[in-house]
C-alpha cells in the first residue's frame, strides 16, 4: 500500500518573511541594548572624556582633571538641591567644551524652588573655588590659583541673566515670584488664591545679586598678573 502524506508546499515568500522577521527583532533588541548602554558609556566617560579633551587644550592633564573636577562640583550642587527638594534629578553629562548638564523634573517646581536650584550650582562652584584658592595660596601652586580664578570666572559667568544660563534661570523665577498668585491646594485640588508673594521674589533677586557680586570679586582677587 502507498503511504500519503498531506504535506504542505512550503512558500519562500513565508520563509524570507519569517527570517526578515526574526532579523528585524533582532536588530530591535540590538539597537535597544546599544542605545541602553551606549547612553550609559556616555554618562560614565564622559567626565573622562572631558578631561581627555581640556588637556589638549591646556596642555596638562593635571589642570584639565581639575577643571573638570570644578564643572562637576558645580553640577553636583544643583543634584544636591533637587534631591534636598525631593525632585528626581539625573547625574551629570559631561560634553567636552560645553561643560555638563544635569535634567530635573520639573513637576510641582516652584519659582522659589527654581531659583534655589539655580544658585545652588554657583554657590557651590564659588565654595570649590575658594577652597582652591586657599590651598593653591598656602602652597605657593599657581597652577591652583588660576584654577581658582578660572572656576570664579565661570561660575561668574554663569550667573548672567541669560535665559540657559543659572543665573536667566533665576531672574525668570523672581519675576514669577513677583507675577503669579499664590495657589494654596488640600489634597492637590486648588482651593483659594492669594497676592504674589513679593517678598520672596525680592529674596531671589537679594541671593541672586550677593551670589554674583562674592563671584566677581574672587575672579578680580585671583587674576594672574593682573589679567582675568
Amino acid at each position: 500500500m502507498e503511504e500519503f502524506r498531506n504535506e504542505q508546499p512550503i512558500h519562500p515568500h513565508g520563509t524570507l518573511r519569517r527570517s526578515l522577521e526574526r532579523a528585524g527583532g533582532l536588530v530591535v533588541l540590538i539597537g535597544g541594548t546599544a542605545l541602553k548602554w551606549g547612553f550609559i558609556f556616555v554618562k560614565f566617560f564622559g567626565f573622562f572624556i572631558s578631561v581627555a579633551a581640556y588637556t589638549l587644550w591646556f596642555h596638562s592633564w593635571t589642570f584639565a582633571l581639575g577643571f573638570v573636577l570644578m564643572i562637576l562640583v558645580h553640577e553636583l550642587g544643583h543634584v544636591a538641591e533637587a534631591r534636598h527638594q525631593g525632585l528626581k534629578v539625573s547625574w551629570p553629562t559631561f560634553i567636552p567644551f560645553f561643560g555638563a548638564f544635569v535634567t530635573i523634573e520639573r513637576a510641582g517646581l516652584t519659582p522659589w524652588k527654581n531659583a534655589l536650584i539655580s544658585l545652588a550650582g554657583p554657590f557651590t562652584g564659588g565654595a570649590a573655588a575658594v577652597i582652591v584658592w586657599v590651598i593653591g595660596s598656602a602652597r605657593g601652586s599657581t597652577q591652583l590659583e588660576v584654577l581658582a580664578n578660572i572656576a570664579f570666572l565661570l561660575n561668574a559667568f554663569n550667573m548672567l541673566p541669560i535665559g540657559f544660563l543659572d543665573g536667566g534661570q533665576t531672574v525668570h523665577a523672581a519675576r514669577e515670584e513677583w507675577r503669579m498668585p499664590r495657589i494654596q491646594f488640600e489634597a492637590g485640588i486648588p482651593v483659594a488664591a492669594f497676592a504674589p508673594d513679593r517678598a520672596r521674589a525680592l529674596a531671589i533677586v537679594g541671593l541672586y545679586a550677593g551670589l554674583a557680586a562674592l563671584l566677581v570679586i574672587g575672579m578680580l582677587a585671583t587674576r594672574p598678573n593682573g589679567a582675568l
